[in-house]
């Protein structure tokens, strides 16, 4: 079985449509609340996705949005205007997680981001990814991360 054809948790798909949602917002400047609403119109809706979840996690990451790229930017070897799009979206969602989801283990954080850039992302466009979001969790996390190097 391909990796894109694995089921995915209830969580991992909702962090596959904050993505997609996150996307719009820095795209188009689309408001969260018009998102929800799009999403849960669609036919299929959320699907199997946690709802809930999805929710907190794109309010969260376009509230935090300013304070998340801050705590970005030290990691990247781009200026923040030259990340493509959707790197961008999975960056911001990865470094909420870390910093604002203390119950996602970080490894957990930085692979589901991994995999995302896998799926949306340029073709190597995850190595950039993981680095970012690596050298991020050390700071966050860094107790959690200590205990596992």
């Amino acid at each position: 079985m391909s990796e894109a054809q694995q089921p995915q948790s209830r969580r991992g798909l909702a962090r596959r449509l904050t993505v997609q949602a996150l996307y719009q917002w820095l795209v188009n400047e689309t408001q969260p609340e018009a998102m929800i609403k799009q999403f849960r119109e669609q036919p299929e809706g959320l699907g199997r996705a946690d709802g809930e979840y999805f929710t907190g996690l794109l309010n969260g990451v376009v509230a935090q949005a300013p304070e998340l790229t801050v705590s970005l930017v030290p990691y990247l070897d781009r200026p923040l205007n030259q990340l493509d799009p959707v790197e961008h979206a999975i960056l911001l969602l990865g470094a909420f997680e870390l910093q604002h989801r203390p119950e996602v283990p970080w490894k957990v954080a930085v692979n589901e981001a991994v995999n995302l850039a896998k799926v949306f992302g340029a073709e190597d466009g995850y190595k950039f990814v993981n680095g970012v979001l690596d050298k991020l969790a050390r700071v966050a996390r860094a107790a959690e991360t200590a205990a596992d190097f």
